[in-house]
């Protein structure tokens, strides 16, 4: 069942819209129930929706009503009478006449085609284009397939992290491709992060990467070099993680946790047509 929400965009009024996310700020809440606000009265609407504006209209429009939101995060839409709005990690759709904004997924009811998933996988790749190959851990099979590479957001003290690694041999039999960013869950300054930093400091990535996926302690523990560690932790909260392992498909489709070397081969066949 989909559920879609509806939001009034009105400039001025922006105290909390759809593009908002809970501040984890470690604060106690209370334990006493906050007094029921008092609330001002709906403002009217007319319940239409009117004639397209375009798009640099419409993005007036959006960034009068929400200024944190940059211009370019409203984009043209798959469907006529709509725009895109992207920011921050989160999606949703503006009417086109600037007016409406709906938070949620898209699909297509006749082909049951997410439209927006698809916008995600778009991004998913193009995310992990401009962060850049060199900045991976990479294990690669004698003869790479480009249609078998699986970028993993691991990290290093996840006990489903370290089961896939344990079976690294099986997926590059498969010839999967398993390239590494890290994603200390625990995030920075703990020593998840730390090792993950120790593992990209090291001569070889590769072999500190296993001792580290297997508890031993890093024969080279500097954790002080130029290291992608925060970029690809930022990385992953901004693609969606949920957990690790996330795995992200060539075409951008993403598996969150861990699937074994068979099933992950012919997800990749089958996905691909």
């Amino acid at each position: 069942m989909m559920t879609f929400r509806r939001f009034l965009v009105v400039p001025g009024v922006v105290a909390a819209l759809a593009l908002s996310a809970c501040d984890f700020s470690g604060t106690t809440p209370s334990s006493k129930a906050p007094a029921t606000p008092k609330m001002d009265a709906a403002p009217e609407i007319s319940g239409e929706i009117g004639a397209d504006i375009g798009l640099e209209a419409v993005r007036d429009a959006v960034t009068r009503a929400l200024p944190n939101v940059p211009r370019d995060a409203v984009q043209n839409a798959e469907v006529k009478g709509l725009y895109l709005l992207q920011h921050s990690g989160q999606y949703g759709y503006v009417t086109a006449d600037g007016q409406y904004l709906l938070d949620g997924d898209l699909v297509d009811l006749g082909s049951r085609r997410n439209l927006t998933e698809s916008a995600r996988k778009h991004t998913r790749v193009e995310k992990l284009a401009a962060l850049g190959h060199d900045k991976l851990v990479v294990f690669a099979p004698k003869k790479p397939d480009p249609r078998r590479v699986v970028t993993v957001f691991t990290d290093v003290d996840c006990g489903y992290c370290r089961k896939l690694h344990r079976e690294m041999n099986d997926y590059l039999a498969k010839g999967i491709t398993i390239q590494y960013a890290f994603y200390p869950r625990s995030g920075p300054n703990t020593d998840s992060f730390r090792k993950a930093e120790a593992v990209w400091c090291a001569d070889d990535r590769q072999k500190a990467m296993t001792q580290a996926k297997q508890g031993a302690p890093l024969t080279e523990a500097d954790s002080s070099c130029a290291n992608p560690v925060a970029q690809e932790y930022a990385l992953g909260a901004e693609l969606g993680l949920r957990g690790t392992p996330m795995l992200i498909l060539p075409d951008g489709e993403v598996i969150n946790g861990y699937m074994p070397a068979a099933a992950l081969a012919q997800h990749l066949d089958e996905s691909r047509g």
